[in-house]
């Protein structure tokens, strides 16, 4: 599985901040999206949906079919965290006038993924999961779940720190960069808790 989508990813990132229209509002909200941005601001919006899409969908399996109640607290607290984020993240790239679903229009260097489409850009992402990944998470049960689950997600967070720092290094927006900051600070928590539970499984 290949996890180096996001390496070194848009270190010429270059300034778009007339992109869109400027400071236009998040919808259903009376905060104001800054305008200001790069295109490496929006490739990690863009991709960060998708990557917090493939968390969610993976989590709200584990509500259902997990058997250690940690892995389901753990479960829960992920979709709590990440679907505000999809959300914030939705309403800067519709006020900075760019496609939420990136695809082929993924602004700046995506450094290998020329997929060109929303599949292929999921399963090359780092740390996404693929279908037969899926597929197998799915059909596990018991503590057998528990422990793929666990790995699957500790490797999926491990991808979505890559992502965020990649931001903090190149990005420009102050609220995609405050995400990333945010994102490396819960995640890499969440990763240390996950090796926890995991270990004590044995």
């Amino acid at each position: 599985m290949d996890h180096s989508a996001m390496g070194g990813s848009s270190a010429e990132a270059s300034p778009s901040s007339t992109a869109g229209t400027p400071s236009s509002a998040t919808t259903g909200s009376s905060t104001a999206v800054e305008a200001e941005h790069n295109d490496q601001d929006v490739m990690f919006a863009q991709m960060m949906v998708v990557h917090h899409r493939g968390a969610i969908e993976m989590a709200q399996m584990a509500t259902t079919r997990a058997s250690d109640q940690e892995v389901k607290t753990l479960a829960a607290a992920i979709e709590a965290t990440q679907q505000p984020e999809i959300e914030e993240m939705t309403s800067w790239l519709q006020a900075w006038g760019e496609p939420v679903e990136a695809g082929s229009s993924v602004s700046g260097d995506t450094s290998g993924d020329t997929s060109g489409d929303m599949d292929g850009m999921d399963h090359s992402m780092a740390g996404m999961m693929s279908e037969e990944q899926m597929t197998q998470l799915h059909n596990a049960t018991g503590a057998d779940f528990d422990r793929m689950f666990l790995q699957l997600m500790i490797e999926h967070h491990t991808g979505a720190v890559r992502m965020a720092e990649t931001e903090q290094q190149h990005g420009l927006n102050t609220e995609a960069l405050e995400l990333a900051d945010s994102v490396v600070i819960s995640q890499n928590a969440e990763i240390d808790q996950m090796k926890q539970v995991l270990a004590a499984m044995g």
